[in-house]
């Protein structure tokens, strides 16, 4: 990785560690003292949540083959843009702040990412990070919104994070292995967009259930 990749995630870590404390920020600001779920028991209900449900795991795979489909600094801009904006979309509910049709948002993210995948889309980092920032919006919302009570919201975030942060390196090796593959470019294609495919209908099978 080149050194100024290296600069920059390195230089990203501390507004990842922020977001994921600003949703204990909002519980304290809500008057909720120390007494509560363990914080122990609060990371294992984050670390658990994206992995409980069929859109947030395909979106967070979709993203990781996105990055690895697109190259170059989308392999790590797109799931950071992911991992940061979904820790600030967890805060809205402990603010009492509702998103429109996050549910709906949600399956239309899985979707709209499988056919990224799938047509081999390739828009400008800024444009990308910004659409992948969106579709985090919402699943952080939902995160934030089905928090067990009393839980501590750092370590619940911390391990809704990590779930997702894990994903999304799922995501890219899955990728990276599709396009390495030692049979002609033609059959690499048709696999990656095969993948791609297959999200998209899973996303539109979220969307009409």
């Amino acid at each position: 990785m080149p050194t100024m990749n290296k600069t920059v995630l390195l230089r990203s870590v501390p507004v990842i560690a922020i977001g994921a404390f600003l949703p204990t920020l909002a519980y304290a600001h809500a008057g909720i003292g120390h007494a509560g779920i363990e914080g122990a028991a609060s990371f294992l209900h984050g670390l658990s949540h994206p992995a409980g449900g069929l859109d947030h795991v395909c979106a967070m795979l979709a993203v990781g083959l996105w990055a690895a489909r697109t190259g170059g600094r989308s392999m790590w801009a797109l799931p950071l843009a992911f991992v940061s904006v979904m820790a600030l979309g967890g805060i809205l509910p402990l603010l009492g702040i509702g998103l429109p049709f996050a549910e709906q948002g949600i399956a239309l993210s899985v979707l709209l990412l499988g056919v990224l995948i799938a047509v081999s889309v390739r828009l400008p980092l800024w444009l990308g990070s910004c659409l992948v920032g969106l579709f985090a919006l919402w699943h952080g919302h939902a995160h934030g919104a089905e928090m067990p009570p009393l839980a501590s919201g750092t370590a619940y975030a911390l391990g809704f994070a990590l779930t997702t942060s894990l994903l999304h390196a799922a995501g890219i090796a899955s990728g990276l292995w599709m396009q390495r593959q030692s049979v002609w470019h033609g059959a690499r294609e048709r696999l990656v967009r095969m993948a791609g495919t297959g999200i998209a209908l899973c996303g539109a099978y979220l969307v009409v259930a």
